[in-house]
């Protein structure tokens, strides 16, 4: 269960003692809670893909040297390459039925409309029902728009300018003082439809092109009714476990929580004491608690591993003066979302709930993260076949105490292509110890975050880099105020020698042959295409899902298809 944008200071059991979450709390009281569990990038697209596929996201392409970080458009052509294998793909293949209800944002379509090269079925979920991109202000009327907001301003005056021009010269022609050429006012009317075309067809409709649901390939709602999206999405989760319960099944649910616009759902407004996203949260946590109470009722819970996270740490710019803060709480760690490194935008929850076989309460120090459930779930699924190198591993070990450290020793950490920061687990210490090579510029001076923009960039202007590297010690600061100097650190040298060391090491094995996904026995040298660039990311019609015919694409879901809980 990954919640979207959630903070790890949202919840009871993580500290927040003014939210309730008390579904939430219970996994971890019947679980294992992770302190240090780490998202590999602190953005949506670059955070699932090396979640889904336990390696980093630069390992697939999935990340960006420029200021667009994630994907824009069901349209574009980026996405999760075909030639990754994700961790559902591992266990299909060991005969699980399996399931992805909710946000994919992996990408949809390659080369033609229809041709579904990235859709989750390709990736090894045998059924997919949910929002193929995801959930964002354009989906809603009213909330404003996300998507290359400074690029649609100048499309638009440029429509103006062309616009005031070609009405210009034809006042001018008409009352005769001076002689236009037709071809030139012709040329200036194409021009100005151009621009129009170029700025109303993607942006104007992005409600319909991006807002859609579908059920495996199929549209089935377009654009999406999001009042009542989240009764659906649980329905949907809770009869696919139903369906499966009676042999091995692997369901990821993805939740359309906590990302903008926030739900208005009725039952849950007023109930919270921050707010439209406290009410929010309040939502996400009964929702929780209806899929436990599922595979509780089913009798599933003691051979049923449930895990709970995010993909990344909340969004601390996203506010306004009418509804107050729309993003979460990171607790006492520094950033957010789109903050490259630090710790609050890629620290998240991390629960782990199996009775019988994990002890109820216990509580992990180690540091973890999301690329691990890649080889975890290899490891319960008996699942030995050779495959592609990962950045993950396998948890059991330290879930079920047969170890006490982590075989995590280094993590690194992008930001966008860019290797961001390292950290260290001496095997020696207790310590932590985290490097970041640059860091974002908050904007404006003295804040927290990057107000300016709403979200940080990871080049150019929009970062400082460091030389020497700020360094921290996560045992003792763990919100990363006090860098460590070496008159304060008597292993200063030795720590960044360390780490130096072992991100050239990193970095040699991307370009390493791997293991091909046709043979278990060959290996071969993949070239790996940035799923990033701009020509990948803009829109393109031949490739835009449609409920009906281009462009005239609308469809509504027959409400018989699903049955809501009752609140």
């Amino acid at each position: 269960m990954m919640v979207d944008d959630l903070g790890i200071g949202d919840i009871g059991c993580y500290g927040n003692d003014t939210i309730r979450s008390p579904n939430i709390d219970r996994l971890a009281s019947e679980g294992v809670k992770l302190t240090q569990h780490i998202a590999a990038a602190p953005l949506c697209s670059p955070s699932r893909a090396a979640f889904m596929t336990g390696r980093y996201a630069i390992r697939s392409g999935m990340v960006s040297t420029g200021r667009v970080q994630v994907l824009l458009f069901l349209g574009g052509s980026g996405g999760l390459p075909p030639s990754e294998t994700t961790f559902a793909k591992r266990l299909q293949q060991q005969g699980y039925t399996t399931g992805l209800i909710g946000k994919w944002h992996l990408g949809l379509n390659c080369e033609h409309r229809g041709d579904h090269c990235h859709h989750p079925n390709q990736h090894g979920f045998s059924y997919f029902y949910g929002l193929p991109f995801t959930l964002f202000n354009d989906c809603v009327p009213g909330e404003g728009s996300d998507v290359l907001v400074n690029l649609q301003h100048s499309l638009y005056n440029l429509t103006l300018l062309l616009g005031l021009g070609l009405f210009t010269m034809v006042c001018v022609r008409v009352l005769g003082l001076y002689q236009v050429s037709l071809w030139l006012l012709v040329l200036f009317f194409l021009l100005s439809v151009a621009a129009a075309a170029v700025w109303i067809v993607p942006f104007k409709f992005l409600q319909t092109w991006n807002c859609i649901i579908m059920r495996n390939q199929d549209v089935v709602e377009q654009p999406m009714t999001v009042e009542t999206l989240p009764q659906r999405l649980l329905a949907e989760a809770q009869n696919f476990i139903k369906r499966n319960a009676d042999h091995p099944f692997l369901l990821l649910f993805s939740l359309a929580h906590i990302h903008t616009p926030l739900f208005k759902s009725p039952a849950f407004a007023g109930r919270s004491r921050h707010g439209r996203y406290g009410d929010n949260l309040e939502e996400v946590d009964w929702i929780i608690g209806k899929v436990t109470e599922t595979v509780d009722s089913l009798n599933l819970s003691n051979n049923t591993l449930m895990y709970f996270t995010s993909d990344h740490g909340g969004h601390l710019e996203d506010s306004d003066s009418l509804i107050g803060q729309k993003g979460g709480w990171n607790g006492k760690y520094k950033g957010g979302k789109a903050m490259g490194g630090w710790e609050g935008g890629i620290r998240v929850p991390g629960i782990f709930r199996w009775p019988g076989r994990l002890t109820a309460g216990k509580v992990v120090d180690e540091p973890t993260s999301l690329m691990d459930l890649y080889p975890t779930l290899k490891y319960l699924a008996k699942d030995t076949k050779p495959d592609r190198h990962s950045d993950g591993f396998n948890l059991m070990p330290l879930l079920e105490g047969k170890v006490a450290r982590s075989e995590h020793t280094f993590m690194f950490h992008y930001c966008g292509a860019y290797m961001n920061a390292a950290r260290w687990h001496p095997p020696d210490s207790g310590s932590i110890f985290k490097v970041h090579f640059f860091t974002p510029n908050f904007s404006p001076l003295g804040a927290g975050g990057c107000y300016n923009t709403k979200v940080c960039f990871c080049h150019g202007e929009y970062v400082t880099q460091h030389r020497p590297p700020l360094l921290f010690d996560l045992y003792h600061d763990p919100s990363e105020s006090h860098p460590l100097m070496p008159d304060t650190e008597p292993r200063y040298a030795e720590i960044l020698e360390q780490i130096s060391r072992a991100v050239e090491r990193h970095e040699q094995t991307l370009e390493q042959k791997e293991t091909s996904n046709d043979s278990a026995s060959s290996t071969e040298t993949v070239r790996v295409q940035n799923q990033m660039t701009w020509d990948r990311i803009l829109w393109r019609p031949w490739l835009q899902p449609c409920c009906g015919t281009f462009p005239f694409c609308g469809c509504k879901e027959n409400a018989t298809h699903f049955k809501g809980e009752t609140i």
